[in-house]
């Protein structure tokens, strides 16, 4: 992320006076419309004309810091269907509302301006600060909050740059968990379905599964990254995986839905799990205990990564000069039946 253009200066109140002429007193009402008819119509047109010129917009968001806070904290969520966000909202949700606050939650797939204009609705509610869960490793909706000056804090992923504060599962420790379990089982021909780089997520999976096969003195069968994480992306990686490389006993999946996608194109192919090849997912979703065969996944604590984010924002909210805090949480294998050992002509 560039430094620069977080450090830029947003036009002010006080440049908005100084292009119009007038005291700062006078921009302030004419740009409320409960106090705009005080003015005269001339000077009106003159301070709108300048905060227009200069690009400035009254901070909603600020405007309720100084007068109260409104109480309503904003989530964003990149898929709200996904049900790996449900607990992290409800630890939010708990751990806020002993505090008085009430949580917004919005879903902000799409592009970029998409996500842009979301962020402005979400300041335009006057919400007191932003939990997001969306953050890619070079997050422009960080930067907004920056250049805004909404606390905000991350969930679940991360941000190369850590200017805000995060809440985040420690992803080496669940790849080094996934491998040193297939390892013991007598896997050697391990792949890794990463999810997508971009993410801190996917990069740091990926970072690790190398890592672990290393500790392990394993070279890694394959890693092919997915576009999404997502059943379908999951089905085609999965796809191309088979097609490419011969002889893997095990995929490690960068997060159940991935995991899923590995299932679909394991049966349309006839191959069976975890006989001919064994999977793991990460998450550990509800149902998955449910599938033929049970998944063995990575249990995350989404629940207390709400908590954690909570407290953290509501630290944030009390301190806004407090330095960014990492908090990392650990994770557990869920053994089930979708691992096994492998077949003595699959070794």
């Amino acid at each position: 992320m560039n430094d620069s253009v977080i450090q830029r200066k947003r036009p002010t109140i006080r440049d908005v006076a100084q292009h119009a002429e007038v005291n700062a007193s006078t921009v302030s009402r004419a740009l409320n419309p409960d106090t705009r008819h005080l003015l005269g119509e001339e000077v009106i047109k003159r301070v709108m004309a300048s905060a227009k010129h200069l690009g400035y917009r009254r901070n909603k968001a600020a405007s309720a810091l100084r007068g109260g806070r409104s109480q309503l904290i904003g989530m964003l969520l990149p898929d709200i269907t996904n049900p790996v966000f449900s607990p992290i909202v409800r630890g939010l949700e708990e751990e806020l509302s002993g505090a008085g606050f009430s949580v917004l939650v919005a879903n902000t797939g799409g592009t970029p301006a998409e996500q842009d204009r979301l962020l402005e609705r979400m300041i335009g509610s006057m919400v007191d600060g932003l939990v997001i869960a969306t953050a890619s490793r070079q997050d422009f909706l960080v930067q907004r909050c920056l250049q805004e000056g909404m606390p905000a804090v991350l969930v679940n992923r991360g941000e190369d740059a850590r200017h805000v504060p995060e809440v985040v599962n420690d992803d080496f420790l669940s790849m080094k968990l996934a491998v040193d379990h297939l390892s013991d089982l007598g896997h050697k021909r391990i792949a890794h379905l990463s999810g997508p780089t971009r993410l801190a997520t996917g990069a740091m999976r990926e970072q690790g599964f190398r890592l672990a096969m290393e500790s392990r003195r394993l070279k890694p069968a394959a890693v092919v990254e997915c576009s999404d994480f997502t059943r379908e992306a999951g089905a085609r990686s999965c796809a191309a995986l088979l097609d490419k490389h011969d002889g893997v006993t095990a995929i490690i999946a960068g997060n159940d839905l991935i995991a899923l996608g590995c299932y679909d194109i394991l049966a349309a192919r006839g191959l069976r799990c975890p006989g001919d090849i064994s999977i793991i997912g990460h998450n550990d979703m509800p149902l998955i205990d449910m599938l033929a065969p049970p998944l063995t996944s990575l249990r995350i604590q989404h629940r207390e990564m709400g908590r954690q984010a909570a407290r953290l924002l509501l630290n944030h909210l009390q301190q806004p000069d407090m330095a960014p805090v990492r908090i990392t949480l650990a994770p557990e294998l869920m053994v089930r039946k979708s691992t096994a050992s492998p077949r003595k002509k699959n070794q």
